[in-house]
Formats: C-alpha cells, structure tokens, sequence
C-alpha cells in the first residue's frame, strides 16, 4: 500500500491558487497530481472541490483517483452531458460576431482564446484531441 505524506507541502497556498486556476486546466492537473502525494485534511478538501466542481473532467478524476487512494469514501464523478459551462452558445456567438464574415475557424479559436481563455481552455481539456474539430462544428452551426 502506497505511503502519502501527513503534513500540508511547504508549498500548499501556491499549490492551491494553482488548483483553482481557471485559464488553465493543464496547471490545475498538476496541482492536483502534486497534491495527490499529501493525506492532508486541507488536501482532502481541495482535492473534494475540484473533484466536484472542475469544468474539466481529466482533473475531476485526477482528484477522485487521489481521494480513493486516500481511502476516502467518493463517488467517480460523471462526465457533462452537456455544455460544461453555462451559456457557450452565446459566448460563441458574441465572438464570431466581432469577427469579419469571411473568418475562417482558426480566426475564430484565436479571438475565442483571447476573449475567453477560461472557456477556450475548459473545452480544450474536456474534449482533447478532438477539440477543433468540435470547435469547428460548433462554429459552423452558430
């Protein structure tokens, strides 16, 4: 059985302010695989958050798999049935709408990713190798 250390990492506050980073699921990922190392009760409850509450299912269950090697009571978190956050349609169509009509979808991800990383950056976590390609049916349909 694998040993996990009892005391909070020397480096928890910035290890929690990575966690809950929002333009970044990749940094949240890492926090949490970092995490995963310290049987801690702040950790736990860290680790509970973003199990529940990331947009991003990939580190959802990063911090399940943590939280079950603890030995903690959870249940594996679903992945979204539907759009991760609330309201993409309408962010989508503010951004194609700032754009000049003959835009291309590659235009369209960059503005998206400038305008709004946090959601750019959740569906890039969530949908992963298929990302522009749903990117691209979802801009077409706008």
């Amino acid at each position: 059985m694998k040993t996990f250390e009892k005391e909070l990492p020397e480096q928890y506050d910035a290890l929690k302010k990575q966690a809950n980073y929002t333009s970044s699921w990749r940094e949240r990922l890492a926090a949490v695989e970092t995490l995963s190392a310290y049987q801690h009760e702040k950790v736990i409850d860290l680790l509970n958050n973003r199990m529940k509450n990331d947009t991003v299912y990939k580190v959802q269950t990063a911090a399940y798999k943590a939280l079950v090697a603890f030995g903690e009571n959870v249940e594996k978190p679903a992945p979204a049935r539907f759009d991760i956050i609330k309201g993409t349609d309408k962010i989508f169509l503010r951004v194609k709408k700032s754009l000049p009509k003959d835009h291309t979808v590659a235009d369209f991800a960059e503005k998206l990713k400038r305008m709004r990383l946090d959601v750019f950056d959740a569906y890039e976590g969530d949908k992963g190798e298929q990302f522009m390609t749903w990117l691209e049916e979802r801009w077409a349909k706008l």
